[in-house]
């Protein structure tokens, strides 16, 4: 859980984009490595489905905002803030089993491209969030 001095960051929503994108390798390099096993399915993580879910505690966070700014932890339909964290959490555990054993290794190794953008893009906006903090702190641009 994030401390209140970022929780109207984008920190919270990016810590689950690095936690889905290593979870998401993790699967995709399984693929590859049994691409020769003999009635092997590809598995895969729905980035749709996390991006939905993510995109719904999002919104619902900026819509409870707008609605009583400043009066405590925020709540999301009758939901906490990490509960609706944790629904979001629940979506990377869908594990998608595709039709036929060709794990398609062409196919395996552009999703390990794309997600490994994902990631490092996470990994930019997290460092640059710091940076921020840091300018900040030390009420100094030259950091």
């Amino acid at each position: 859980m994030w401390p209140a001095l970022f929780q109207n960051s984008a920190l919270p929503a990016v810590e689950q984009t690095l936690q889905f994108a290593e979870r998401r390798h993790a699967i995709l390099a399984g693929n590859i490595a049994n691409a020769d096993t003999p009635g092997y399915q590809a598995r895969d993580l729905s980035v749709s489905d996390f991006q939905t879910a993510l995109k719904d505690v999002i919104q619902a966070k900026q819509q409870t905002d707008k609605q009583s700014p400043g009066n405590g932890p925020a709540r999301y339909e009758g939901l906490s803030e990490s509960q609706a964290m944790h629904n979001v959490r629940e979506s990377m555990k869908q594990i998608l089993y595709h039709d036929g054993s060709d794990v398609g290794l062409e196919t395996q190794v552009t999703e390990i491209a794309k997600n490994q953008s994902m990631h490092a893009t996470a990994v930019a906006i997290i460092r640059n969030q710091y940076q921020q903090l840091k300018m900040a702190i030390s009420e100094s641009v030259n950091v």
